[in-house]
């Protein structure tokens, strides 16, 4: 029988509003008994879970949980967050964050339409590049669950569209690996774009995983004249990124208010402030703290999840702060490839990344 013909952006699979696309969608048709003729049906083996998403969900479940449950009740509210989402939707897309992640699997098949086009074959390993917030998924176990890499372990299945986007895993790194860095790969790309020669830059989360490629690639761009100011939210990030020498300052500021953090990176850069900001915090509310700290004219980077663009750009009006906002696309031309030659590139990074998420 011939496979049935799907639009190229998923709108075949949409249940309900009908006409949105499978992003915004409340619900989507995760059937996976057969596959349109222009979809690529994935054998999946690790959800990749935003971090902004995964931190909403742990503190859910710890509600959930009670105070003082122990660790295995509260991944066991995980586990029931995550499994509903899915029932409730047809995807992965977090009820409150809006956010999802992506994911690691097998090609299991290739609709007959889009066979030739595409530079992988059934049995390759690969990676979306496209949120789970409109990814078909279905999820017939859940096997592990490691919060400390933002990570679960299912059986299942996933659809990916004719648009959608994907990297196939590289030979030279272990797989998980790849989905950690592959994970946040818009963000080193973007901030490549951004951080030109002798710019101050501020980088908020600068210990996490995006923060610690975005402190990497600024130090590049903006060399010995410039400088890269790291600011973390723990002791562990602080040591961490101290560590990795990318940054020219690093400061902790778990617990600073957003005025606070202005009265310091004024301080650090004798008042002139930062030309970029990169937001790669994984909690809500920090809108107005890279808002603060950029320059007229600079530019704010806001990859965070967390973001809200109602807070921000009303925050930046309330301040008057003449600044350019560009709200986190996970995707810019060739990041994944990009993002990759970074671990190759810095041995400390790699070295970091397989310590924490290989």
């Amino acid at each position: 029988m011939a496979q049935k013909h799907g639009n190229k952006f998923g709108t075949h699979r949409v249940i309900e509003p009908k006409g949105v696309l499978p992003q915004p969608a409340n619900k989507v048709d995760n059937n996976m008994d057969e596959i349109y003729d222009n979809e690529i049906l994935i054998d999946v083996q690790t959800l990749n879970i935003d971090s902004a998403s995964f931190t909403d969900i742990m503190n859910y479940a710890k509600q959930q949980a009670g105070e003082g449950a122990s660790e295995e009740k509260v991944l066991s509210e995980v586990k029931k967050e995550i499994l509903y989402n899915v029932e409730l939707q047809g995807k992965h897309r977090n009820r409150r964050t809006g956010s999802g992640g992506m994911l690691l699997g097998k090609i299991e098949k290739i609709g007959d339409a889009i066979k030739d086009k595409v530079d992988v074959k059934e049995g390759d390993r690969i990676a979306t590049l496209v949120s789970l917030s409109l990814t078909p998924l279905r999820i017939d176990e859940i096997i592990a669950i490691r919060p400390d890499v933002d990570q679960v372990d299912i059986k299942g299945k996933a659809i990916l569209f004719e648009s959608g986007i994907y990297a196939k895993i590289p030979d030279d790194m272990p797989e998980k690996l790849a989905l950690s860095a592959l994970d946040v790969a818009g963000a080193p790309a973007q901030t490549a774009k951004l951080c030109q020669y002798g710019q101050n830059v501020v980088i908020l989360g600068a210990g996490g995983k995006s923060g610690m490629l975005c402190c990497y690639e600024a130090k590049k761009r903006v060399g010995v004249t410039g400088k890269v100011i790291g600011l973390a939210n723990s002791p562990k990030s602080t040591q961490r990124i101290k560590e990795l020498g990318f940054c020219d300052v690093v400061e902790s500021v778990k617990g600073m208010t957003p005025a606070e953090i202005y009265e310091l990176v004024y301080k650090l850069t004798d008042g002139k402030m930062a030309d970029v900001t990169i937001n790669c915090v994984n909690v809500p509310d920090q809108e107005m703290t890279a808002i603060l700290c950029t320059k007229d004219d600079g530019t704010v980077y806001f990859f965070s999840m967390a973001t809200s663009f109602t807070k921000a750009s009303l925050g930046a009006e309330g301040i008057g702060a003449d600044v350019n906002m560009i709200m986190g696309n996970g995707y810019t031309k060739g990041h994944a490839e990009f993002t990759l030659q970074e671990l190759r590139e810095s041995e400390k990074l790699r070295k970091i990344f397989e310590e924490l998420y290989a």
